[in-house]
């Protein structure tokens, strides 16, 4: 049996790679006016930094929004032939950048190239009157990219080839913190091809497994590794799609994504029931969860700060571990393909990812699987 928790297995990371977390999140969108929109009224991010035909790119347009220390840039492109649009037409609004805040972009690059990471960005330094970014990067799964940022040199709003961009129109914020994990979904048998990869390229280590026993319902089943560097700033549990009755949520992804890719981003606030809340009244929808999962909550994790009353009006999930416990909760795909959601989540101790929650989680995906014919 193993003993070991989530933080001993992070200290086996091969940390040739120093990451201190992620830069930032990218995705591409169809209209990424409206979805920065849509993000700073609905879950409350602020414009930061803005690029296109005003700043002299003229083949697409990326607004750059931040919250605590999350920073997502929407980026479309503005003419059909453009590969940000090919990736719209065929997977929807997702992600495609996952970028990773590194002490040397150059090395990076050399580091994970030379251990087999397939190029997409050779090392470049982008320089204004506010200094320099260096970056580089390189694939994962699907078209996911990595980019490696480095920025000790730079002050200005986000990097050269954007300007600094402020709105009369400024939500306040709902309390989100930082990004504590993004899940990737693979395909049949490529889950410990990936895993190998970020163990081998990036030097990270598997902190955490789940198999199909673990993750299934009636009707559906997954299994999950996660993968974490040394420090523990970054970790990308990955899911792969195994057999039941019927169709996976991960299935259904990657179905309507049209390939592997981003699943899911998980957001921290050091105040869950004040964060989902706002979210609520701002029109989020969550995934709903049975008011019999909390008649036994506390017989399930112990004693917990939060009122089990609270926390069952606002359909939130707790679960423990050998350091503590954390909440958490799950939005609804935030577009109308069932791929890319948010999962709000608040850590007291806890390093792992709600093990025991995953069948009510999974039970609510497939509830509204249902709905969509998709089960």
């Amino acid at each position: 049996m193993d003993t070991q928790t989530a933080s001993q297995k992070m200290a086996l990371a091969k940390d040739f790679l120093p990451i201190n977390g992620t830069d930032y999140i990218e995705l591409y969108v169809g209209n990424a006016k409206q979805a920065a929109h849509y993000y700073k009224t609905a879950f409350g991010f602020h414009t930061v930094a803005y690029s296109g035909p005003e700043t002299g790119v003229r083949d697409r347009a990326s607004y750059v929004l931040q919250q605590g220390k999350i920073r997502l840039v929407l980026t479309t492109a503005l003419k059909s032939d453009h590969p940000v649009s090919e990736h719209v037409r065929k997977h929807g609004d997702g992600v495609k950048v996952l970028a990773l805040w590194v002490d040397d972009a150059y090395k990076s690059f050399e580091e994970t190239t030379k251990r087999g990471a397939k190029p997409h960005t050779e090392p470049m330094t982008l320089t204004d009157e506010h200094g320099e970014v260096r970056m580089s990067g390189i694939y994962t799964y699907g078209e996911t990219v990595h980019m490696f940022v480095e920025r000790k040199n730079y002050n200005g709003a986000f990097m050269p080839g954007f300007k600094p961009m402020t709105s009369e129109y400024n939500p306040t914020d709902v309390g989100l913190l930082y990004v504590d994990h993004c899940v990737g979904n693979v395909g049949w048998g490529r889950m410990n091809a990936t895993v190998k990869w970020y163990e081998d390229v990036m030097g990270f280590a598997n902190i955490l497994t789940f198999d199909d026993k673990q993750i299934t319902t009636e009707y559906s089943a997954l299994m999950s590794k996660v993968m974490s560097n040394g420090n523990g700033y970054v970790k990308f549990p990955i899911n792969e799609p195994a057999e039941g009755k019927k169709k996976s949520q991960i299935e259904e992804y990657l179905d309507f994504f049209e390939g592997e890719g981003v699943q899911h981003i998980a957001v921290a606030t050091n105040d869950i029931l004040k964060t989902v809340k706002e979210l609520r009244s701002r029109g989020i929808e969550f995934l709903d969860t049975p008011d019999t999962y909390y008649e036994t909550l506390l017989d399930r994790v112990g004693t917990i700060d939060e009122e089990v009353r609270q926390l069952q009006e606002l359909k939130i999930l707790v679960d423990r571990d050998e350091e503590g416990y954390l909440l958490q909760i799950f939005t609804k795909p935030q577009q109308d393909r069932p791929t890319l959601f948010f999962e709000i989540i608040q850590r007291k101790g806890a390093q792992s990812f709600g093990a025991g929650n995953f069948k009510a989680l999974f039970e609510s995906i497939e509830r509204e699987q249902a709905k969509r014919g998709n089960l």
